[in-house]
């Protein structure tokens, strides 16, 4: 088995893009639509920011329930799909919707509203969110 040790991969005809070989050696992907260009993990209480992230500028709390991620680097456009998580809701089952409090998502913030199938809000101390797109 051989190690290779590197601090930048480059592509070698375009130097973003990335081809992986797939399993059964069939497919190739790119690296880069692979990777999560953001991610956070935080609670109700964001006025301190997320426990922890990457690519989060700051969050920004609209209520009970609604918060916003705000990015430190752009989408290009706002075609960029993200996925929510929640822990523990006081109260039924829980719905996590997409948005921010005011508009649809937008090339640098998206939204996280917790609700219940009764249509109650709730906050929660576990909150976790990912979104993959093309970075501005």
């Amino acid at each position: 088995m051989s190690t290779i040790l590197v601090n930048t991969l480059t592509g070698t005809s375009t130097a973003g893009s990335i081809a992986v070989t797939g399993e059964g050696n069939s497919t190739t992907t790119n690296l880069q639509q692979g990777l999560a260009k953001v991610w956070n993990c935080f609670d109700a209480d964001v006025s301190g920011g997320p426990r922890d992230s990457f690519n989060t500028s700051s969050m920004t709390d609209n209520g009970t329930g609604h918060f916003d991620t705000n990015l430190t680097s752009s989408f290009v456009n706002d075609d960029f799909a993200f996925g929510a998580t929640v822990g523990k809701h006081t109260g039924a089952a829980i719905q996590i919707l997409g948005g921010s409090n005011s508009t649809a998502k937008d090339t640098g913030q998206y939204g996280v509203i917790n609700q219940n199938y009764q249509g109650a809000f709730g906050d929660s101390a576990d909150y976790m969110t990912t979104a993959h797109g093309d970075l501005a």
